[in-house]
């Protein structure tokens, strides 16, 4: 079992930026794929950004390319996302997951192949 546990969301003016934390706890492996989803009010849960732990390779969303980046710290095993240049389309809630699927190529972004999620942290941004 691997515990997520998210943090760093908030309530931010368009153009703003913020810092997702996830912090992963218990049996995670360097071969697992962390990625970052969101969810926005009455809309399904989307990809946004992935990274393969063992090669740091990332994949993104097209919606998001150039202003999200995902990054590790692999001391204190915690997969981060920076979120700049916010807009009001960008409010939801995020969610940080891990698969266990082996990938080659891009981390993938299927949310159906992630087995472990995190509570979710909420991003609010104002226009």
């Amino acid at each position: 079992q691997v515990q997520l546990v998210e943090s760093g969301g908030g309530l931010v003016q368009t153009g703003g930026s913020l810092r997702l934390s996830c912090a992963a706890s218990g049996r995670f492996y360097a071969s697992y794929v962390m990625g970052w989803f969101r969810q926005a009010p009455g809309k399904e849960r989307e990809f946004v950004a992935a990274m393969r732990w063992s090669d740091s390779r990332t994949n993104y969303a097209e919606s998001v390319k150039g202003r999200f980046t995902i990054s590790r710290d692999t001391a204190k095993v915690t997969v981060y996302l920076q979120i700049n240049s916010l807009k009001p389309e960008d409010t939801g809630d995020y969610f940080c997951a891990a698969s266990k699927t082996l990938s080659v190529g891009l981390p993938t972004g299927l949310k159906e192949v992630y087995d472990y999620w995190g509570q979710g942290t909420r991003v609010t941004v104002s226009s």
